[in-house]
């Protein structure tokens, strides 16, 4: 994924358009921790994400599963409204792909957004690297 593409929430997670479902006529989006977060979190050893989650509708700033690294534990909230339609499997099992890359194949989940005006005010890229004091 580029990173120019996806938009940024204040608690580092990342959204971005991952494809489109043809049979509902709609947008899919992936969602995921941010780079800086995967690197303050650390080694990541676990991700807690409950299997009952798909199909579920979650409010923007909600806790959708938590991240435990080596040293903390860190909810994951998303960062908009969305309905699940998928979890990355792959990341129950091997949670550490989180710190090889936490964009390409370290998606968490697959959404439709519910509130597309909430999605329009996240952060872009150049937004979150000040946010986080990079230039």
């Amino acid at each position: 994924m580029n990173f120019n593409n996806l938009k940024y929430s204040k608690n580092h997670e990342w959204i971005g358009l991952y494809g489109f479902n043809d049979n509902n006529n709609e947008n899919i989006y992936a969602v995921g921790i941010t780079h800086f977060a995967q690197k303050e979190l650390g080694d990541i050893v676990y991700l807690d994400i409950e299997k009952t989650i798909i199909g579920t509708k979650i409010k923007e700033g909600n806790i959708f599963g938590t991240i435990e690294a080596v040293k903390t534990v860190s909810d994951l909230f998303m960062p908009v409204s969305g309905k699940i339609l998928e979890f990355n499997k792959i990341l129950l099992s091997n949670p550490e792909y989180l710190n090889k890359d936490s964009y390409n194949e370290g998606w968490i989940l697959k959404i439709k957004i519910l509130n597309k005006k909430e999605y329009d005010i996240l952060m872009s890229f150049k937004e979150y690297k000040k946010y986080i004091g990079e230039k």
